[in-house]
Formats: C-alpha cells, structure tokens, sequence
C-alpha cells in the first residue's frame, strides 16, 4: 500500500499508475469519497498512455482517520 507522511505527521493513502515519465493527470475526491471513485476515469486515461494519481483526503479512505485538519488549507498542503 502507498503512503506518503505530511509534514504534521497524517498518512495519505495514494495509488500511481502508470509511466512515471508520462503527463500526470491527479485526481482528488470530495467528501465523503475515496480515490477508489476515480477508477473508472483512471483506468481509461491509463489507457491513453498518461501517469494517473489519486489518493485519499485525510481522514477518507485508508489514509489516517484524523480528527483535525480537514479545511483546504491541510488539504491542499497535504
């Protein structure tokens, strides 16, 4: 399983697919999804040759159930 730690410690899930030399495309959920919603769309644009990213917010998902932190502010640092 990926994970990345925030500077504040939290640990966000994420998926890669993909060529790493390849035009990212990251896709980020609202509330109260995961990355796993992307799947659909990940899939088809792998299929395109491009790098797909999604992970899930702090607090979604299987990135830590953290209770602060969840104002755009966190989540766009995250």
């Amino acid at each position: 399983m990926s994970m990345i730690t925030t500077k504040d410690g939290t640990d966000i899930y994420y998926k890669d697919w993909g060529p790493k030399d390849a035009q990212p495309i990251v896709f980020h959920h609202g509330w109260p999804l995961s990355g796993d919603d992307w799947d659909t769309q990940m899939l088809y644009f792998l299929a395109k040759g491009y790098r797909v990213i999604a992970h899930d917010r702090r607090g979604h998902g299987r990135s830590a159930q953290v209770s602060d932190g969840h104002d755009m502010d966190h989540y766009a640092a995250d």
